[in-house]
């Protein structure tokens, strides 16, 4: 009689479910899976190596490029390191600004992982439903910085550039009627400030219809329930951040323990997990959403009322203004200067870390008081979350591998950088 053994299975890095390039060799007793080993690697783009050789503001647009969903919070570790080095104070407005596209961000990234999620276990509409607000949200983005996703809008010292007072409006065309042109651009009629108030008031209900969907869905709720489930204890040994940590029950966010920019100022909550299941995991990021949703109404709210700069007037680090530039002779060799040869950093070392949407996203830079950075290391919250797939897989079946790699919210930029 031919002897049972298991076998190796290949799961990725073509299969749609893989989000993209993980390839994970799964050894298989049936349907039940007894190790996991996620291989990396097939994303490495070398972002650590190419920024030693940039000068820091060069280096900016590779972080957008990190974690491809969650761009301005990657940007915003980023230039909060390089400002620990200078000590340099960001003006009050530019740390409102970059705290609401920060949750904008937040937004963008969660509604992803709900859409994407929620397609890996069957629930297709999701995809769409949730692909409806992000446009909203790029259309944010592409007001400030002039693109949808790569932004590069934060900048060391502040923001790239002040809130816009207009929004692009919607062009008329064969396809579409007057009317159906007035109701897209009803909202589109005030500053961007108004689109986003208008967002916000808005989001709620549309959290509903997501939560009607999902929430108490019987399928939903087998899928998820009981699935990679994660003590609280294992979670702090396993490096755990964000909302895979939160999902277990620890109350841990950098916003609250360790406030940066002006998150100190705003009020908001932290929802936490009970069980640390799969289940918890997603009910703790919906709540996320909300929280997000009542920071950024608070932060249009103050910006509205406040005007003033928006980047620091220290022209060893920012540029000049325009205007200034090209009719002034000094401005025009700052602006020279900052974009030739870029800024130089004390010498030192200094880590910085935000509560990006996926965990702790840090950036810990070295300078020997060049103009580029001697040496760049990322903290990326997937390598950890990754780094555990294995124990939260064991004994469990070949479909909820699946749910499993959906719950850790895994994006391969930050992972292979």
């Amino acid at each position: 009689m031919a002897d049972i053994k298991n076998y190796t299975l290949n799961f990725g890095p073509q299969h749609p479910a893989a989000h993209g390039v993980l390839r994970l060799v799964l050894e298989m007793d049936g349907e039940v899976i007894h190790r996991a080993d996620p291989h990396i690697g097939l994303l490495h783009r070398a972002t650590e190596k190419l920024a030693e050789h940039k000068t820091y503001i060069q280096s900016l647009p590779y972080m957008d490029r990190l974690d491809y969903v969650s761009m301005m919070c990657n940007e915003h570790a980023y230039c909060l390191a390089i400002e620990k080095l200078l000590g340099i104070e960001v003006p009050i407005r530019a740390q409102y600004i970059r705290v609401m596209f920060a949750e904008i961000t937040r937004l963008l990234n969660h509604l992803m992982w709900l859409g994407s999620h929620g397609h890996d276990c069957g629930a297709s509409t999701m995809l769409l439903y949730t692909f409806r607000e992000r446009e909203d949200l790029f259309d944010m983005y592409e007001a400030v910085s002039g693109a949808r996703m790569h932004a590069a809008y934060f900048r060391p010292g502040g923001v790239y550039r002040d809130l816009p007072d207009s929004m692009a409006l919607y062009k008329s065309s064969k396809i579409r009627s007057s009317k159906s042109l007035d109701a897209i651009n009803a909202n589109r009629q005030g500053s961007l400030l108004d689109f986003i108030d208008d967002f916000t008031k808005r989001f709620p209900v549309l959290m509903d219809e997501y939560e009607t969907l999902l929430t108490d869905n019987r399928i939903w709720k087998q899928r998820t329930v009981g699935i990679g489930v994660v003590t609280p204890e294992r979670a702090l040994n396993l490096s755990l951040t964000g909302p895979m940590l939160r999902g277990s029950g620890i109350a841990w966010d950098l916003r609250k323990t360790q406030p940066y920019d002006v998150y100190a100022a705003l009020d908001f909550d932290i929802p936490v997990g009970k069980t640390g299941d799969s289940y918890d995991r997603y009910l703790v990021r919906v709540q996320e959403m909300r929280e997000s949703n009542r920071i950024i109404k608070q932060c249009v709210d103050w910006l509205r009322a406040n005007p003033g700069p928006v980047i620091v007037d220290n022209h060893k680090v920012a540029p000049p203004p325009r205007e200034r530039m090209k009719s002034g002779m000094e401005d025009l060799i700052h602006h020279f200067k900052l974009f030739s040869e870029g800024m130089h950093v004390p010498e030192g070392e200094a880590y910085a870390a935000v509560e990006h949407p996926k965990g702790e996203f840090g950036i810990y830079l070295i300078s020997d008081g060049a103009n580029k950075p001697y040496r760049m290391k990322i903290r990326a919250p997937g390598f950890a979350h990754l780094s555990a797939f294995d124990e939260l897989t064991k004994g469990h079946m070949l479909a909820d591998a699946v749910a499993i790699i959906g719950t850790m919210d895994v994006v391969f930029g930050e992972i292979d950088r």
